[in-house]
């Protein structure tokens, strides 16, 4: 290692790397930080009371009243304690029907978020598990734009019969968004799901242990812990610093989505088994980018999936799942999944082939690598003349993921998959426009400082 270039190489990539961040994401979370401070604050309480004056001393009692109240700007704090459900906003109008629980349709404007936030310290719980609504039901419906949801936590939602594939924690419609440190669980389908909408962007969320007993294509068959099935026309949807683990059915899924997304720096595993046991349930892939069903469509989206790490997945860590485009996997980790790297496409004829551009990625224990046959794949563990071994990495343990995150809510920082000081994986990558500190990039999820 070379101190002097390797701060040169670090400047020069993270400047690359700031014009490939997307600008919508830097946008939201810039106005997220300045609408507390220039807005109006309120506070909303499990003891409060919707007719009080929503102050600390007389908080509000729910998040209806507070979104009847807010304009663009406005702050709203929720003080500890748990916000139970037993009915939706609106009754079914057939046991397929959808409804929600909490309805968020009111925007922010541009650089002024409507904000609802976690009070510091203190952890808001929406429990969702006393529904008993006969159809489909959201958690929160967030169908509108320029809202950021911060630090709550959303559990429970029910699905109460067989008819349906599944309900939602938090199903999002809307544009511009911002989900922070969201934790999202024991539901029954996928802990946060974006249906249409860009610009919005999930960061540093966990989303586990979701399982969709009552369904009508199998137990267990749709609860991923992310999903984004974006219709086209909804570019800039990001998940950064997210995790999914024991899910029922995948970690990340963005099957059907016909606009592109980003998913970088999140962990995703032991998906695809009923919650907490070894029991099979649905897919079971870590991060599932893309497909549309199994057939070719035009107008397919290119997704890319970086920096990111899937272990111990029933499935496939990466999976293309019958992609009609290469997209891109760069500086990931795959270890024990089933394979590490499934890069299964479909071409415009219908026949399977394998698509993906693959840089700088590790592939090691299970089974490494499927359907790579006509990829574009180059400088990844698999490619290079490197021998893999446990003494690579400072661990190789499998425990210990689901720590607490750091004071700013970004992942833990734990020695699991790190590369050893004396890896002959460090430096062995090529430069793909993310921030490196060697000579060239390490291999995998972890950069070496």
């Amino acid at each position: 290692m070379y101190p002097t270039p390797r701060w040169r190489a670090l400047r020069r990539v993270a400047a690359a790397s700031a014009i490939l961040t997307l600008s919508g994401a830097i946008g939201a979370i810039t106005a997220a930080a300045s609408s507390a401070a220039a807005g109006k604050v309120y506070y909303v309480a499990p003891t409060g009371n919707d007719s009080a004056a929503g102050t600390q001393a007389a908080p509000w009692a729910t998040i209806a009243h507070a979104q009847s109240v807010v304009t663009a700007g406005d702050t709203v704090y929720f003080r500890g304690g748990t916000y139970a459900y037993a009915h939706a906003d609106s009754s079914c109008k057939s046991q397929t029907d959808k409804v929600d629980a909490i309805t968020l349709n009111k925007s922010g404007g541009s650089g002024s978020l409507i904000s609802y936030l976690a009070y510091p310290g203190e952890k808001p719980v929406f429990d969702f598990s006393r529904m008993t609504d006969d159809c489909r039901i959201k958690g929160f419906d967030v169908t509108g734009n320029r809202i950021h949801l911060k630090g709550l936590e959303v559990k429970g939602v029910p699905q109460n019969n067989d008819l349906n594939h599944e309900s939602w924690g938090i199903w999002v419609s809307g544009s511009d968004n911002v989900f922070e440190l969201i934790n999202a669980h024991n539901n029954m389908g996928p802990g946060l799901f974006i249906q249409d909408g860009g610009g919005n962007l999930v960061l540093n969320s966990d989303s586990h242990d979701n399982y969709d007993l009552h369904t009508s294509n199998g137990a267990g068959e749709s609860a991923d812990g992310f999903g984004a099935h974006i219709s086209a026309g909804h570019p800039g949807n990001v998940f950064r610093g997210c995790r999914a683990w024991w899910n029922s059915d995948d970690g990340f899924d963005l099957i059907n989505a016909f606009s592109s997304v980003t998913i970088e720096n999140s962990w995703a595993w032991r998906n695809g088994y009923v919650p907490e046991t070894t029991t099979a349930a649905g897919n079971g892939n870590g991060f599932k980018a893309g497909g549309y069903g199994g057939g070719y469509v035009a107008g397919g989206a290119k997704h890319t999936v970086r920096s990111s790490v899937a272990f111990a997945n029933r499935a496939s860590g990466f999976y293309a799942n019958h992609h009609t485009l290469a997209n891109d996997y760069f500086n990931n980790t795959g270890y024990g999944n089933h394979p590490d790297f499934n890069m299964l496409g479909v071409n415009s004829s219908g026949a399977a082939v394998g698509l993906g551009k693959l840089r700088n990625n590790v592939a090691y224990t299970g089974t490494l690598t499927s359907n790579m046959t006509g990829t574009d794949a180059a400088y990844n563990s698999w490619n290079l003349s490197v021998t893999l071994s446990d003494a690579q990495f400072q661990s190789v343990s499998t425990s210990g993921w689901d720590a607490s995150r750091q004071a700013d809510g970004s992942l833990p920082v734990l020695p699991n998959l790190r590369l050893a000081a004396n890896s002959t994986l460090i430096d062995k990558g090529v430069d793909v426009g993310l921030p490196y500190s060697g000579r060239a990039p390490d291999l995998g999820a972890f950069e070496s400082p």
